[in-house]
């Protein structure tokens, strides 16, 4: 009996040890499945535009120009209502998105040509001369969303407008973090879209483009309404599609690796120059329309309207083909996408942003736009979409801008956040899970006449005219009066005082001559 019950117990316990043996083989299976699900770094495309409006998408209110595949990223994402720009001009914009530093700690502040080189306008002499393209760059040793990105495992890619380092400087994609670029270096060789040539790495890719030189007038005694007076500034090698085509291949190459590919378009900005069907059928849709003949710079162009429409629809297919090609490799569902532009509306080259009401609902024009820090100039449409982690179809008001790029994709790649940078990571606002908040958000912009800005709640100040003395604080309230036209600072004295110690402690002297504001006591 005894023997039996020892063999019952035995036999028993042999199965107990094998069910526990089992659980626990279930479970080492499962934590390293989790566990390896963890460390699944996200893919991450940052897509920016280049002048686009705050109100010229569908989504955001837009009723001429049609963004099907903007809106619907929207849908799928959320649709930030209070982003802004790093600046109210390009380069140093993007000099805030890549550092995550506002333009009062950033090493660029402004648009600079470098004219020391030489004739560096000379569009001629500054294709075959490399020394003459560009801008400042970056300083070696800068950390951007690129060097920080790569050391945590990310193949990265700039394809677009770098415009943050010339050729052979310390500045260039290759040297700031980018292990593939492709685009144009130089914001200026920018101002056509049938160029010469582009960049790929540190090499010039040539393109079968005859110069045209921006500025080009019509043939004297062309007539405005005929297409043919037209047709050399409709080449073969149009940039934005040529870029395209190498964001797609560097999806397709780094499908097996996280990657990070920053699609910087230059499209919407001027030229007007776009894909002919897309012009087609703008000029179809709104009829009739005088010829810009260039007298604003750029090119002469026979049915303005109808070209800008059209560039900024064929963005947004652009958008729908990056969006298409993650499906169809598997990896949208494990891609943050998240779609800007680097400022406000333009106001030359034929563009008309009354006619769209571009930077709806805010002022859309000069003064008021792009170069200016009002919020027409740098508020800017932001959407964020990431399947399984963003919940679809709403909007945020969270108060955020540029210099809060760098924290967010730091954090979602599990990157180590550098302790300098002046942003707050967003991610929680993504997740729905509780969201830090700015005290502030500071611009300084040492051009047009010199200007300062504070968003603080819903209050917004403004100095201008800094360049000819003026450190008047000028003060509204947002809320009711988003499109700035009453200044309340007489008022509210408390208010400006703390602005005003804010605008002190912000600043810190530009490293660059050409960036200081003497005014400020630089």
């Amino acid at each position: 009996m005894e023997e039996y019950e020892t063999l019952g117990y035995n036999r028993l316990n042999g199965r107990r040890s094998f069910a526990m043996k089992l659980v626990g083989a279930v479970l080492i299976v499962a934590i390293a499945t989790l566990q390896s699900l963890a460390a699944e770094k996200p893919n991450i495309v940052y897509i920016l535009a280049d002048d686009l409006g705050y109100g010229e998408l569908g989504c955001y209110g837009q009723t001429k120009i049609e963004t099907p595949n903007i809106d619907a990223l929207a849908t799928s994402g959320i649709r930030f209502t209070q982003h802004y720009s790093g600046s109210p001009v390009c380069a140093p914009s993007r000099c805030v998105l890549m550092t995550g530093k506002h333009t009062g700690h950033a090493h660029i502040r402004g648009n600079d040509e470098w004219k020391e080189r030489g004739d560096t306008w000379n569009f001629a002499l500054a294709v075959e001369d490399p020394n003459l393209e560009g801008q400042r760059p970056l300083p070696a040793g800068t950390n951007t969303i690129g060097t920080l990105l790569q050391s945590g495992g990310y193949k990265t890619a700039i394809v677009g407008k770098w415009g943050l380092g010339a050729p052979l400087t310390e500045g260039i994609p290759n040297k700031q973090g980018f292990d593939f670029f492709y685009g144009y270096n130089c914001q200026r060789q920018a101002h056509t879209f049938y160029p010469r040539h582009l960049w790929k790495n540190e090499e010039k890719d040539w393109l079968d483009n005859e110069l045209v030189v921006p500025g080009t007038k019509l043939a004297e005694g062309a007539d405005p309404n005929d297409p043919d007076s037209y047709a050399k500034y409709q080449l073969t090698g149009y940039t934005p599609e040529l870029m395209l085509d190498e964001a797609l291949g560097f999806i397709r190459e780094n499908k097996s690796d996280p990657f990070f590919l920053y699609f910087a378009s230059p499209i919407p900005h001027v030229p007007l120059q776009a894909p002919e069907r897309w012009v087609l059928h703008y000029q179809e849709k709104f009829g009739p329309e005088s010829p810009y003949i260039g007298d604003k710079g750029y090119f002469p162009n026979r049915t303005p309207r109808a070209t800008y429409a059209a560039m900024v629809s064929y963005l947004d297919e652009q958008v729908g083909a990056i969006v298409k090609e993650l499906k169809t490799l598997g990896e949208y569902e494990n891609t943050l996408i998240l779609f800007s532009s680097d400022n406000g509306p333009t106001y030359n080259g034929g563009s008309d942003s009354a006619f769209f009401d571009s930077a709806s609902p805010f002022e859309s024009e000069y003064g008021k736009a792009k170069g200016f820090s009002h919020e027409g100039g740098i508020r800017v449409p932001m959407i964020a979409s990431w399947a399984g982690v963003i919940r679809g179809g709403h909007t945020s008001q969270h108060i955020s801008a540029f210099w809060d790029v760098l924290p967010t994709v730091c954090e979602a790649a599990d990157v180590e956040i550098p302790a300098d940078v002046d942003g707050l990571s967003f991610l929680p606002t993504l997740r729905g899970e509780p969201q830090r908040t700015h005290e502030f958000l500071y611009w300084e912009f040492p051009a047009y006449e010199g200007q300062q800005a504070v968003r603080m709640g819903d209050w917004k100040a403004l100095r201008r005219n800094i360049f000819k003395g003026n450190l008047e604080i000028e003060l509204y309230n947002l809320r009711s009066d988003p499109r700035e036209k009453v200044n309340v600072a007489s008022a509210y004295p408390d208010v400006v005082a703390k602005i005003e110690s804010i605008m002190e402690r912000a600043h810190e002297p530009a490293q660059l001559e050409r960036f200081k504001i003497k005014q400020l006591g630089d």
